[in-house]
């Protein structure tokens, strides 16, 4: 099951790599809306299905997340990456609350409150797989490049959050997919230890 949960999480990550790419090469260059509009550089009807397609990559993260929690050896990490799921929780409410706002500007009321909850999304996440990289160093659980997946995956989200504020976000969004399809390949030879606790618990007992 964790792999296949870490599976559909690089699925995710692929797909937010690639329309990283596509929105930076050639959505923006192509774009005739202000960059003064909360759905630049997409038209306001354009927006409303890509939000949804956002949250559904959002989702098949969330996903892949739950995967990570799986992985972890200890409590810190698991609280860490059940900080990142929250995180991509977030992100997925708020693509579905840009739908509503599709057509306002910048400093209107509804891109003022929504895009808080984008940055609350990505902080969470980035805090959460930070104190999941730290944990995940300080055990032997994973090996190799492996267990510098999740601390490289957190340091990138949370210079996410600056770059956010950038013309950059499309790209910066791009490198955030890169760094979770590592982090998705870490997981994946790894079986879910959260699991084995009781049965190995069941064995002493008895």
């Amino acid at each position: 099951m964790n792999r296949k949960l870490a599976v559909i999480g690089l699925v995710g990550a692929v797909l937010t790599t690639l329309s990283g790419i596509a929105v930076e090469v050639l959505v923006k260059p192509a774009s005739d809306v202000s960059d003064t509009m909360w759905s630049y550089p997409w038209s306001s009807d354009a927006i409303v299905p890509v939000s949804i397609l956002y949250a559904g990559f959002h989702l098949l993260v969330l996903l892949g997340m739950l995967a990570v929690v799986r992985a972890m050896g200890s409590r810190g990490g698991r609280i860490g990456a059940m900080l990142a799921v929250a995180g991509t929780f977030v992100l997925l409410v708020a693509e579905l609350a840009s739908i509503p706002i599709a057509g306002q500007r910048l400093d209107d009321t509804g891109p003022q409150i929504v895009g808080p909850v984008f940055g609350l999304g990505v902080a969470l996440t980035a805090v959460g797989l930070l104190v999941a990289g730290v944990a995940v160093l300080r055990s032997d659980d994973w090996t190799g490049w492996r267990r510098y997946a999740p601390l490289a995956a957190g340091i990138w989200s949370f210079l996410l959050i600056g770059v956010s504020m950038t013309s950059a976000i499309a790209l910066g969004v791009a490198i955030y997919g890169v760094t979770l399809c590592v982090l998705f390949a870490a997981v994946y030879p790894h079986q879910s230890t959260v699991s084995s606790e009781p049965q190995l618990r069941a064995r002493i007992d008895h």
